[in-house]
């Protein structure tokens, strides 16, 4: 099936999805380009990995410190390839359907990993001074517990959400609505 059916209707799903992520893959597209621009020519990197030998940070802070500009060219191309495919999945391509279908599995383990990175910075966080009331340490630990549970709280939110519209856009009557060709 390589043309949309005449008697295919565009379901208001698709559409404002499309648009969502058209705008919001437009202006991650453009911020991304800025923080390229500005990590190219502005930003000090062999002063960083210096200052990373002199500090006891953890070993997640220190790779990504190490390999910061390919997390920041990372974003740049997924932000770019969530605003093409928007604009695919807006003139309802299959191609662009499935890789949103991609990016949303994507964003659920994204989510999941985070957890665990979170988690695993917060245990790597020096400990309060020697000097520090019992009151401080447990205030302390309390914002912690509390900065955990809400982060889960959202990534458990977000990872429903797009198990949810991974299961719109894989139902038949979405997938009636797309062509096959580029």
């Amino acid at each position: 099936m390589n043309e949309q059916s005449p008697t295919t209707t565009r379901s208001s799903f698709v559409t404002v999805l499309a648009w969502m992520f058209i705008v919001g893959g437009g202006l991650a597209t453009f911020v991304s380009i800025l923080q390229n621009v500005m990590l190219a020519f502005f930003f000090p990197i062999d002063q960083m990995q210096t200052m990373q030998e002199a500090e006891n940070m953890p070993a997640v802070v220190l790779f990504m410190v190490n390999h910061m500009q390919l997390f920041f060219a990372a974003f740049l191309i997924l932000s770019l390839t969530v605003f093409v495919s928007s604009i695919g999945l807006l003139k309802r391509k299959n191609w662009a359907r499935v890789v949103f279908i991609g990016l949303f599995v994507l964003g659920i383990l994204w989510n999941v990993a985070g957890i665990f990175i979170q988690s695993a910075m917060f245990s790597a966080m020096p400990t309060p001074p020697s000097g520090a009331s019992q009151e401080f340490e447990a205030h302390m630990e309390s914002m912690a517990n509390v900065i955990l549970a809400f982060s889960l709280a959202m990534a458990v939110g977000v990872s429903v959400l797009f198990g949810w519209l991974i299961r719109r856009l894989l139902s038949p009557a979405i997938r009636r609505e797309f062509s096959g060709g580029l």
